[in-house]
C-alpha cells in the first residue's frame, strides 16, 4: 500500500503542479491586472516561490510525491536496482499521467492559458540549454540532499531561488522546464509528443544531463556512508 500510495501522490502533485503555474500568470496578469511590467514580474516570481515552498511541503507531508521525473530519477540511479525499475516504471509513468490529465482539464477550465513551453530555437541548441539547466539544478539538488548545516525552510529557499533564476535563463529559449512530465502534459494536448525536438530536447537531454550530474557529482563527493567509516576509522587509529 505504500507503493501505491507515493504513485497517487505522484500523480495528484503532478496534476496540480501543471495548474499552478498557469494559476499564477491569470492571478498576476487579470486579477491583479499588473502586465508584464517590472511590478508585475516580480510578482508573478515572488508567488512561484512561494508555490514551491507549497510543493515542497507537500512532498513532505506525502513522504516523497513529487511531480518531476529527473527528482526520482537522480535518487533511483543511487539506489537498488529494484528501487530504480520502480521509479522508472511505475512514479514516472505516474508523473506523466497526472500532468496530461492535469494539463488537459485545465485548457477545459481556462481556454486562455495559451499551449504552454515551446521551443523556439534549432533542436540542437534546445537541447543543450535543457541539459545545462537540468545539469546545474540535479547538482544543486543533490548537493542539498547530503547532510548539511540547515533547515528545511533554508533547504527549499536556496532551491526555489535556483530553479526560478534557471527558468528565467532558458524561458525564452526552452521555456527552461527541466521538467519533462509537465511538458509531455503540454505537448500531449498539441499533439506534438512524439516528435523528435520533443524526445531530444526535453526528455533525452535532461535524463542524460541527470546521469552525468549524479556521476560527477559522486566523483567529487564521497556517498556520505563512506565518509562516515573513514571518520570512524581515523578516530580509532587515533
Amino acid at each position: 500500500m505504500g507503493g501505491i500510495g507515493l504513485l497517487v501522490s505522484d500523480f495528484v502533485v503532478s496534476f496540480m503542479w501543471v495548474w499552478s503555474g498557469p494559476l499564477i500568470k491569470i492571478f498576476v496578469y487579470k486579477i491583479l491586472d499588473l502586465g508584464h511590467e517590472p511590478r508585475g514580474e516580480i510578482t508573478r516570481y515572488a508567488l512561484y516561490i512561494v508555490n514551491m515552498f507549497f510543493f515542497a511541503f507537500l512532498s513532505k507531508i506525502t513522504k516523497g510525491g513529487t511531480y518531476n521525473p529527473l527528482t526520482v530519477l537522480s535518487s533511483a540511479i543511487s539506489g537498488e536496482f529494484s528501487r530504480f525499475l520502480y521509479t522508472v516504471g511505475a512514479r514516472i509513468p505516474a508523473q506523466v499521467i497526472g500532468s496530461i490529465t492535469g494539463v488537459r482539464y485545465l485548457i477545459a477550465t481556462f481556454p486562455e492559458v495559451g499551449i504552454g513551453p515551446q521551443l523556439n530555437v534549432d533542436i540542437h541548441r534546445g537541447a543543450l540549454t535543457e541539459g545545462l539547466l537540468t545539469f546545474a539544478i540535479v547538482t544543486i539538488s543533490l548537493g542539498l540532499s547530503r547532510k548539511i548545516p540547515g533547515s528545511f525552510f533554508m533547504k527549499t529557499w536556496i532551491s526555489s531561488i535556483s530553479k526560478v533564476t534557471l527558468q528565467i535563463l532558458g524561458s525564452d529559449l526552452t521555456g527552461g522546464c527541466m521538467n519533462p512530465a509537465s511538458v509531455m502534459g503540454w505537448a500531449y494536448a498539441r499533439g506534438d509528443h512524439i516528435t523528435k525536438e520533443h524526445i531530444l530536447v526535453y526528455w533525452l537531454a535532461p535524463i542524460e544531463a541527470t546521469l552525468l550530474a549524479v556521476w560527477t557529482f559522486r566523483l567529487i563527493f564521497k556517498p556520505q556512508k563512506a565518509e562516515k567509516e573513514n571518520t570512524k576509522a581515523k578516530t580509532k587509529s587515533e
